[in-house]
């Protein structure tokens, strides 16, 4: 049965809630990610100065090239390990057979458990590129296509949400879901134009990044945000990164559910 929208937003609400009063109880946590943040964003200042202006990747400063890649592509990756980690929290705690067994679906509650992460990655987001804009405020800089940022922004969280839920069902029927995550962390980046274009890649891993969705919402996010791209422009990575979210999304959740009926008829829900 669906649920209604009133409740899933009541639900989504008391999440956000408990997860806010929280923050404000360990502000702490808080203050030390925006001293990481500002050292990593001085580290990455300094060795695009270190580079020189000649290097200026699809005609960007290196250091906004820099602040849109690594920013946005820990946006999305921290958002998938929060599926993860949602999953592998409940299994410790004993409390994953029990939600499990509640009124309300599997996806919807790994949805409520992830959404508040999502929250706090869009806040370390905007305050990762307020930052950084910071360090250029004597680089000319085009007026932003902010409604195409928004556009790229959600289709790419579709994806990061689907891929977080594939990595949570993998936790869930052979607890490897952390294998996904670890894949993109320490492999992905290097293919997608995290720290550099992707035209420098020999032609087989550029081959293999044109499938990664995530070199599509880098390339999108930047032309929006650094270049001021006009829709048509941005047609051919929002045209791929749809495709991608209608795909990954639906069968996603049916990987998952699926995962989650099998677990409960093997009775291996809790393992971990």
């Amino acid at each position: 049965m669906t649920m209604p929208l009133a409740g899933l937003l009541d639900k989504t609400a008391a999440v956000l809630r408990r997860d806010l009063l929280t923050t404000l109880r360990y502000r702490s946590g808080f203050l030390m990610m925006a001293v990481g943040t500002l050292a990593e964003l001085a580290a990455f200042y300094y060795l695009s100065r270190a580079i020189g202006p000649g290097f200026r990747p699809h005609g960007m400063d290196y250091f906004a090239f820099l602040l849109v890649g690594t920013g946005f592509y820990t946006f999305l990756l921290m958002g998938m390990n929060s599926f993860l980690t949602s999953v592998q929290e409940a299994q410790q705690t004993g409390t994953l057979e029990v939600l499990m067994t509640t009124a309300t679906s599997a996806p919807v509650l790994i949805f409520l458990s992830a959404i508040s992460a999502f929250a706090r990655n869009t806040l370390r987001l905007l305050f990762y590129f307020a930052a950084g804009f910071l360090l250029l405020w004597q680089t000319p800089l085009v007026r932003p296509n902010f409604s195409a940022c928004l556009v790229v922004l959600f289709l790419s969280a579709l994806i990061s949400i689907s891929i977080g839920i594939v990595a949570a069902a993998l936790q869930i029927s052979i607890q490897k879901g952390s294998a996904v995550i670890w894949l993109l962390g320490s492999g992905a980046w290097f293919m997608t134009g995290t720290l550099f274009p992707i035209s420098v890649l020999p032609k087989p891993l550029l081959a293999i990044a044109k499938w990664i969705p995530i070199t599509y919402s880098l390339d999108g996010m930047r032309l929006a945000l650094l270049q001021g791209a006009n829709w048509n422009l941005l047609a051919h990575e929002i045209m791929i990164l749809g495709l991608f979210a209608v795909v990954l999304l639906p069968a996603s959740l049916v990987v998952f559910a699926y995962t989650v009926r099998r677990a409960r008829l093997e009775g291996t829900l809790a393992f971990y």
